[in-house]
């Protein structure tokens, strides 16, 4: 089977994908999640998949797990692991429409990862049209909480893993044409202060607030970056009236780092915080994170192989450890064989500006279709 013999068509792709990026569906949202997870289940569905429903917790949505015809069925194979949620709010189509402007389709989660996702099925179907049966029974799982750690699916994720001889990750590719082979360890944490409520007009230096002292953590926290480790606080809240000195306020922070005695550290830091200063008590708590996952020989193997079919197609295909973490840290940390970053090229993700590249569309395809051929 040559991946370049099959006839993908990039306009029918994007024609495809528009139904997925239109149907918004931001994390938080657990219908709107589930709406995207049901038009997914129903396009695999009509190309032959058994299709399961998995209940969502924790306030999330669903998952939703394809199993395509195979004589193997049951046996250990490919795992195609993606998470349909995204960071854009319900209503985000009216500021970032669905555009294309040359080679540039623009979109929310068109990147982060509903292009890879799309394309991963397109390679499916076209593998079957083709009526060639890969040498391995091929899974779909997709999820709905990867944006803010996955903390209601890792134990799904992991548990099917297991289950399968490789993992294939269609997060998006690098900007240089690469795949992930690596990530790097992160943490969130938790963080809240809490004050001495008074009246801010009449009796201001009575109160103690948990705002400031917020504040001042935050530009702490920032303040421990270093080149081994990163800190950053992305969510703030504080205060309920302006004429009330603030008893609490709450925060979430994150820390990156390449290698896991780095992250080890920089948590220790953090639990550190925790205390009581000027009457403001401080507290941090760990929250999820994502382990460390440094390649290994399974890991290269598999990279080399995708090199190999990226090769014969034309194109080079470098390789790197990521920032950024997916849920390919959990399998790529388990020792499964796991490829990342094999989803579209593009960039801006997260932002307002958010595209792919329309001709990756087709190359990343053909590339996942090869490796569905021939892994064995």
């Amino acid at each position: 089977m040559n991946p370049a013999n099959l006839p993908f068509d990039s306009e029918a792709m994007l024609e495809g994908l528009r139904g997925w990026v239109e149907c918004e569906s931001p994390t938080w949202d657990a219908s709107a999640v589930d709406r995207m997870l049901d038009i997914a289940g129903r396009d695999m569905a009509i190309m032959g998949a058994t299709i399961e429903r998995i209940a969502g917790r924790q306030g999330f949505g669903g998952v939703i797990r394809a199993r395509f015809p195979h004589p193997k069925q049951g046996e250990p194979g490919i795992l195609i692991a993606g998470h349909m949620d995204t960071v854009h709010p319900v209503g985000t189509i009216e500021k970032l429409k669905w555009r294309r402007e040359g080679n540039k389709c623009y979109g929310p989660g068109i990147y982060d990862m509903k292009g890879g996702n799309y394309l991963s099925l397109e390679a499916i179907r076209q593998l079957a049209r083709a009526s060639f049966t890969t040498p391995l029974p091929i899974t779909v799982l997709f999820t709905p909480d990867e944006e803010v750690g996955t903390p209601s699916t890792r134990d799904l994720i992991e548990a099917e893993a297991a289950r399968n001889k490789y993992v294939l990750v269609p997060e998006p590719g690098r900007a240089d044409n690469g795949v992930t082979t690596g990530r790097y360890a992160i943490a969130r944490f938790n963080l809240e202060a809490t004050g001495r409520p008074s009246h801010a007009g009449a009796t201001l230096s009575a109160g103690r607030s948990a705002i400031r002292e917020m504040a001042r953590q935050i530009l702490a926290i920032d303040a421990m970056t270093t080149e081994d480790c990163t800190f950053s606080v992305g969510v703030v809240h504080g205060g309920q009236w302006v004429n009330c000195v603030a008893t609490t306020a709450t925060g979430e922070a994150l820390s990156m780092a390449k290698r896991q005695a780095d992250l080890d550290r920089g948590v220790e830091k953090m639990l550190a915080l925790s205390g009581t200063n000027n009457d403001v008590a401080f507290k941090v708590t760990r929250g999820v994170t994502r382990p460390v996952w440094e390649p290994d020989a399974g890991t290269m193997a598999l990279y080399e192989k995708a090199r190999g079919i990226a090769k014969s197609l034309g194109a080079e295909l470098p390789h790197a450890s990521s920032g950024g973490g997916s849920d390919g840290n959990f399998t790529g940390a388990m020792g499964i064989p796991t490829l990342d970053g094999l989803g579209v090229r593009g960039g801006n993700g997260h932002t307002l500006e958010e595209f792919i590249e329309v001709d990756s569309l087709v190359e990343r395809a053909r590339l996942m279709a090869g490796l569905l051929a021939t892994l064995e």
